[in-house]
């Protein structure tokens, strides 16, 4: 059964850097596009990132993270990653890892559990 579970959530200072990683399993998803999702707390859900499997991995990036979040994987290890630098206390949320195999009309099809960050002032 395909899943994703992601780590390296959790309490930093605004200013400070984390880095989440997606571990994918039950499948390879090596052809898939990969995202990062957040949701905080009485919001709804939000894109953050996602990375092509084309092109060497082709970013695209919401405006409030662009330029300080960097989306990578690594398909040889079926992992995905976000480096976040200079986090914001509006960076609190629930980050969630995607996975879509279908055109972008098609919406992800994978997700996996979240991993808690908040930021303090």
């Amino acid at each position: 059964q395909a899943q994703l579970v992601e780590s390296g959530g959790g309490l930093v200072q605004a200013g400070g850097s984390l880095r989440l990683s997606c571990a994918a399993s039950g499948r390879t998803f090596s052809r898939a596009v990969m995202g990062w999702f957040r949701q905080a707390s009485g919001k709804e859900c939000e894109f953050v990132a996602e990375i092509t499997w084309w092109s060497s991995g082709v970013t695209s990036y919401a405006g409030s993270v662009k330029g300080r979040f960097t989306i990578s994987r690594d398909n040889a290890k079926n992992m995905v990653y976000l480096q976040m630098n200079s986090l914001k206390p509006e960076d609190t949320a629930v980050y969630y890892c995607a996975a879509r195999l279908g055109g972008a009309a098609a919406g992800y099809d994978y997700w996996g559990q979240g991993t808690q960050v908040t930021v303090s002032s």
